[in-house]
């Protein structure tokens, strides 16, 4: 053999580049990418944006039903919104309702990847409510036309499920400032501030562990709507 021919063979020993590092590498990974960026966008964006929260039961009926998805703005309160009482709010009900602990493991963090994307119900402690009383207000129940009263003023609710009274319970609460008093719409279907008068904060909930404001219904196609009583 020659010296030409021997540097030739090791130049030539690899003719074809190793599997994994020529063309067909390039371009799995560029699909890849294509794949993962929307999903990691989504994630993004429901992490700090607009969050979609699947409906779990019918205490909010006949506004919102069970698996309807609403978008919730986390960013109404974040940039010096205020909550304001007619508001929908999605929160942490940890330390104020009696939430069962979150799951854990990977089961559980499949279902809160899921439920980060409206694709399953959340693990259990986050709750959908309407805002009726913010701090400094007085909320009672009832006057003698069995309307809830705010401040001394009775309070118009159009949006109470049909047949439904604005509430069965009677209670006078002062909310404390920097806590929400909050009611599902369907009054006789709805655990919320009435049901921990005795719990701490006396069934108020921190301004704090608000999630964010429902502001619309995007799923299903035939439910898309505002939740907003100002946008008309």
């Amino acid at each position: 053999m020659t010296g030409t021919d021997a540097g030739s063979s090791e130049r030539d020993h690899h003719p074809d580049p190793p599997p994994g590092t020529g063309l067909w590498s390039r371009s799995a990974r560029r699909w890849t990418a294509v794949l993962l960026l929307p999903v990691l966008t989504g994630f993004v964006v429901s992490a700090f944006v607009v969050q979609p929260f699947l409906i779990p039961s019918g205490s909010m009926e006949g506004t919102l039903r069970v698996g309807d998805r609403v978008m919730v703005n986390k960013l109404a309160y974040r940039f010096g919104g205020s909550v304001q009482r007619g508001d929908i709010v999605v929160f942490d009900g940890r330390g104020s309702f009696a939430g069962v602990p979150g799951d854990s493991g990977p089961l559980g963090g499949l279902r809160q990847a899921g439920a980060r994307v409206g694709l399953t119900d959340t693990p259990g402690t986050d709750y959908v409510k309407r805002v009726i009383g913010i701090g400094g207000d007085r909320v009672t129940c009832c006057d003698s036309r069995g309307n809830l009263e705010v401040n001394g003023e009775p309070l118009e609710e159009p949006y109470l499920f049909p047949g439904d009274d604005p509430s069965a319970v009677r209670f006078d609460i002062e909310v404390p400032e920097g806590r929400l008093w909050v009611m599902g719409d369907h009054r006789s279907d709805s655990a919320d501030s009435r049901d921990y008068l005795g719990a701490p904060g006396g069934g108020t909930v921190p301004e704090d562990k608000v999630i964010g404001r429902a502001d619309w219904i995007g799923w299903p196609m035939s439910r898309w709507r505002s939740l907003r009583t100002d946008d008309g």
